[in-house]
This record gives C-alpha cells, structure tokens and sequence, in this order.
C-alpha cells in the first residue's frame, strides 16, 4: 500500500468527508454498542488525516438494516449518490462489511469511487480503488464479506433443516393447533374451535366450492376463529366471519391433514433488489413428513380437496376441463365436451315464452381466432334424454340414495346446532369471568371497578344475542324438519323420479347428483344430436336426439289463432282485435301483451287479407270517391259523416274511413244546404242524439 502523503491530495482535502455507520439489527443497536462507538470513532481519524470537522457527514439512518441488499438502504443510496456527483474525497467505514455484504452493491461502489478519484478508509488502512493494487485487495475484501454472511447463513439454515428433518422445529401453528408441554403439536383444547374446523371441512366436502362454504357459514350465521399473532393480545383468539381467501388457505394448508413440511416455497432475488416466493411442486419440498401429529382431515381427504380446488380454477383458466356447478337451469354445465375438436363447450341462455333455456357452444377456437363458432347445441333435448338415463340407471339404487339424503339433512343440522351451543357456552364462561372480576375489586377503587362493570355487561349482552339467535334457529330447524316434512323426506325417497323432477330441488343440487353419477358428455350434431355420456368408472352409453325444429317453426302461431285473426278482421282494426285477444288470454311466443303490431305481422306472415280490401270487396267507397258519386265537397262527406247520416267503417287505427255508397238514399245535388239547416235546427232542439261507434260504424 502505498504513502498516505501521496494518496490525499489537495483536491480530497477539498471534498467532504462521509462516515458511514451501520448495524444489522435494532438488537445489536441496543446490546452491541461498542462496535457502534467504534464506528463513530472513525472521525477522529479524518481529523488526523486532514479533514476538518465541518467536512465530516456521519450517515447513520441505515442502523438495524442487513447489508445484504442496499434495496432498503437509503443511507447507503444517498452516500453512492453523493460519491457519483463528486462530493465525496474519502468514505469511511469501520470494514467492507459495514457498507456492504453484496458484491454487486460493494464493486458498484469501488466503480464509482475510481471513477470520482475518491478514497476508502477501513480500521485497516486507507485505499485508493483508481490503483490496482487497492482495488484488487478492496474486492477480496468483498468476497470475504460476503462469504462471511454465507458461511453464517448457511449454519443457521443447516440447524433448522437438521431439526425439521426429525420434525421437532417449532414453526407457527395455524388455528386449531396448539404446542403441548413437550412440544408436540395436539388439537386446540377448545372443543369450539375444533368443532368449527370440522364444520367447515365437511361444508367443502358437501358443496365443492370454497365460495359456496363462506356464503354455507354466512347464511348460518357461524363466525370463524382467528388466533392474534402479535401485539398486547397475542395468542388470543377472535371470532369474525369466514372470509374466501382464509377458506383457500385453510383448505391448502397441509398441516390440517396432519402433516409436518418445511421448505414448500423458494425466495428468487429481483433485479432491482426486490424478492418473491415460489411455491414448490410436492417432490421438491425439504421436508415432508405425513402422519406428523394429528389432524382434522386424512391425507386423502386433503388431496380431494386440492383436486377439487384445481378443478373449479380451471373454469377461469385457458383450458377450462371443467367448472363447479352453479345456479342457473344448465343440467350438464361444466362436463360437456365438443365431439369435433374436444374443447369444453360453455352455456348460452335464451327465452322461450316464460323459461330459460340452455344452449352449449364450443366457441373458444372461435373467439381466438375470429373464427365462426365449432358447434351450438340446444341443450333442451339433450338434457330431456340425460334426466331420463339417469332415471332409469339409478332406479335400483333410489332407496338408498334418498335415505342417505335424509340422513345428511338432519347431520347437517345437528353439526351446526352443535356448533352453536359451544358457542354460547363460551360466551356463558366469559360473562362469569368478567362477573368474578368485578367481584374481587375494591368497590372505593370506582375507576377500575365501572371499567370492569362495562366489560362484564358487555359480554351479558353477547350471551343474551348468542342465546336469542340460537333459539331461533331451533324455531327455523323445527319449522323446516318438523314430523310432517320428516315423513314428506321419507315418501320422497321412495320415488328418485319424483325427487328428481321436483321443481323444489335448487339447480346446483341437482348437478351435484349429476356429477356425483356421470364423469363427462360428449356432444356432436349431424343429422341428429349424439350425445355420448361417460359414467364414473369408466361405463359408456350413447344416446341419439332428433334436431330441434328451427325457431320458425318453435314461433309459428296455432292454426285456430291465424283462423281467430282472420275472422276478427272482416269486423275490427288490427289494435282493436289485439284488445280483443289479450281479453280472451291470448300472448305472444315470449308471453307479452298483444299489440296491432303483433296482428300486423301475423296478417302479412300467413298472407291473410287485409281489411282494406276487405272492405273495397263488400263495396265501401273512399271519401273522394263518395264525394264525387254524391257532387259535393270532401269536406260535406265528412260533416254528413260526424252528423250520422252516412254509414262508415275503419279500416286502421288511424281512425281512416270507408263509406257505403247512399245508393237511391242519397241527398239530392243541391240540397244538402237544406238538410244542413234542418240538422243544426234539429241539434238545438235536442230531437236527435249522435253517437260515434269506432269500433264498427257511425249511425244515426
């Protein structure tokens, strides 16, 4: 190493000098305080060698910081800024570890400082990075740190995998556990919270949906246990409503099968610094250890609920092999496949008169490539065909199923009652715990004393809520499952075609039993409509369905209805013979109202005749044409016409008229003035009375 003389130089000198100080933890900041007054001390050295004490920058905000990364660093971020703008002439450090334990960070700096023509100062020596030598001996000084910090994370690490290996670790325990007096995990003693976990295992189990078990927990009104992790409470446990992204966690969390694993996810370093977890297939886990305590479901149970998890995620994904069942009327949603290029067909809805009816269509090829659809089939025939199957395959197994129906409804109810009750007999134990503290304080001390007093009212007032709720869903159960609706259950089961068909049955259930029966179906059109359907284990049948008749034909109105219209036009309007069938009940295909447009298309659809020319047929005249066969003006038809001496009819809803010719009736040319003075004398003495008939004629 060469002189200190000739290494600083006037234009260091002029430059600030910056300390930088650092500690790995707050722990070390508290206990290890000699290595931070040796840090400090490093100023006294700049003094020596030059620097003023107004030049020297202490950088100390990066204290309890690791120096593995200079992400989170702002310290050592403003002293490499400082460095690269050129105000620094020397950094100081107590050693290479204290500015950095990363490589890339640590010759990020050394460039810099060669490049700025900045020194480095350690408890060793002082270092010039723009000369090889320094350089050299400051980037073995890096390695060596950095390697340092592997050599000590690799012995933590080999000691815990060490203990992991024989399952002894103690990791944080998710609800429903709890570390025994020698260590072993055993269930919570809360038989509540055990009970609340069986609970919700079984719901996934009878629903296949995480979703469907939240809303299972809400419209029961059931709450959740949460154990506090930290803080002033921690360890306790709080009851708040299940949420979907603790039912995902819970239901991927090993542990609940009894499990012991270490090592499920990998950290990766970002390039900018950052980090992210890699969850790990099973077979690269670090530690895996079934039957490790025990738990609340088998091994085998978790892994049906992870494949039907996989299962109703692939509805969202690009394959889309199947989705969970849902609401809507689409018998086979979620198992149908394309006969032409095996790709999972969706379901469309359309009305037809009151109802919704489904439609499966293979579109995803379609729609990636704006292409025409691969195939549509209407699901109404298909699914007419299926339910009979299904009748037909499961006759001699009825019995058996409605009774395991049966038995499940009443289990149902007796896990949540249960359930329930436990939970009141928590909250009874603690109004009698609030209640025994408030005995024991001193009455003078009223500070405490009301303080206490609130809580103990406070949880009166829960147990009194819990007590009030769990009394009304006993009414709500009795009401339900009652002996009349137990001896409905048991009629029913012994009728599966009866329960099948029963509009009561929700949908989603009946799905279920679909899926529970049938594996997939296989839809292709030709001629006619296949469908080849695949039963669990492996059975396969083929049914063939006639094509439906076109919408046309599914639209075509009654031929008693055409005849109705047709009669009703020789005498009325279209708008009036709509008024006349919607009295009679008549509606349209989709079950509205009926309007003229209605009549309209209908009359021009079956090339019925209209009743204009109805009327030109019997002989009715036009205005003009009366006008002209009586010599007088158009507006005298008409005036004749509102007085009643003229017969009319209309021939729209416009209110537009044809007459009947007066034949020898006809006033006399010339006189029609006479007549008009004889019908207005005729008015004032109320001898006459004109009535206006639209829907047939005007008449005197």
């Amino acid at each position: 190493m060469s002189d200190l003389k000739e290494k600083i130089k006037l234009q260091h000198l002029r430059r600030n000098a910056y300390l930088y100080v650092r500690q790995s933890t707050l722990r070390q900041v508290m206990e290890n305080t000699e290595s931070t007054e040796r840090q400090y001390a490093l100023r006294q050295r700049a003094v020596q060698l030059g620097w003023s004490q107004e030049q020297i920058i202490v950088i100390d905000n990066d204290l309890g910081q690791s120096g593995a990364s200079a992400v989170d660093r702002a310290g050592f971020q403003h002293l490499v800024a400082e460095v690269g703008l050129g105000r620094a002439g020397i950094v100081m450090g107590l050693e290479v570890s204290r500015l950095a334990r990363n490589s890339a960070d640590w010759h990020r700096l050394l460039e810099m400082c060669a490049l700025t023509e900045t020194l480095i100062l350690d408890e060793d020596g002082l270092y010039d990075p723009a000369h090889f030598n320094d350089r050299l001996l400051l980037g073995l000084k890096g390695t060596m740190s950095e390697a340092e910090l592997h050599v000590l994370k690799a012995r933590l690490q080999g000691g815990i995998l060490n203990k992991a290996r024989r399952g002894e670790l103690i990791t944080p325990l998710p609800i429903g556990f709890r570390y025994g007096p020698e260590g072993q995990v055993l269930l919570d003693p809360d038989r509540e919270v055990q009970k609340s976990l069986r609970v919700f295992f079984e719901t996934f189990r009878r629903t296949g949906s995480a979703m469907a078990t939240v809303k299972t927990f809400r419209e029961q009104g059931l709450t959740f246990p949460h154990r506090i992790r930290g803080g002033a409470n921690k360890d306790e446990i709080i009851w708040k409503p299940l949420l979907h992204s603790r039912a995902l966690w819970l239901l991927h969390n090993p542990r609940y099968a009894g499990v012991f694993f270490y090592g499920r996810s990998r950290q990766h370093r970002h390039p900018d610094g950052g980090t992210r977890r890699r969850r790990l297939p099973r077979h690269e886990w670090a530690v895996f250890i079934p039957d490790a305590h025990p738990g609340y479901i088998s091994w085998e149970q978790f892994e049906e609920n992870r494949k039907q998890l996989l299962e109703n995620s692939q509805a969202y994904s690009t394959e889309r092999k199947k989705s969970p069942p849902r609401e809507g009327p689409a018998l086979l949603q979620g198992i149908v496949l394309c006969g032409r290029c095996g790709n999972r067909m969706t379901v469309r809805y359309h009305h037809i008169r009151d109802r919704l009816v489904p439609d499966y269509v293979c579109q995803r090829e379609g729609i990636a490539r704006a292409e025409p659809i691969c195939l549509s089939v209407a699901g109404a025939g298909v699914e007419r065909a299926i339910g009979t199957l299904l009748i037909d395959t499961v006759t001699p197994l009825t019995l058996e199923v409605s009774l395991a129906v049966q038995e499940e409804l009443f289990r149902r109810r007796d896990e949540a009652e249960e359930l329930r009750q436990k939970h009141v007999e928590r909250l009874r134990y603690e109004a009698d715990l609030a209640r025994r503290r408030y005995m024991q304080v001193d009455p003078d001390n009223r500070l405490v004393a009301d303080e206490l007093e609130g809580q103990w009212n406070e949880k009166l007032r829960a147990h009194k809520e819990a007590l009030e709720s769990l009394k009304e869903h006993r009414d709500v159960q009795a009401r339900i499952l009652g002996a009349e609706q137990r001896a409905r259950v048991l009629a029913l089961a012994k009728d599966f075609p009866r329960l099948w068909n029963d509009p009561r049955i929700p949908n989603r259930e009946r799905k279920r039993m679909v899926r529970l029966l049938l594996e997939d179906v296989t839809l292709n059109k030709g001629s006619e409509i296949t469908a080849h359907v695949r039963f669990k284990g492996g059975t396969t049948q083929t049914l063939s369905c006639p094509l439906p008749p076109p919408i046309g034909e599914l639209r075509k109105r009654p031929a008693q209805f055409v005849a109705e219209v047709d009669r009703l036009l020789d005498d009325y309007t279209h708008g009036q013979i709509a008024a006349i069938l919607t009295h009679k009940g008549k509606r349209t295909v989709d079950g509205m109202s009926l309007n003229r447009l209605n009549i309209r298309y209908i009359q021009q659809a079956y090339d019925l005749v209209p009743r204009y020319e109805r009327l030109r047929n019997r002989g009715m005249l036009t205005l003009s044409e009366l006008a002209e066969q009586l010599g007088v003006a158009r507006g005298t038809v008409k005036n004749w016409n509102q007085a009643g001496f003229l017969r009319s009819h209309l021939y729209n809803d416009r209110n537009d008229c044809l007459f009947e010719p007066m034949g020898n009736e006809a006033p006399v040319k010339g006189k029609h003035k006479g007549l008009m003075i004889s019908l207005r004398q005729m008015r004032r003495s109320r001898k006459i009375t004109l009535q206006h008939h639209k829907e047939v004629q005007y008449e005197v």
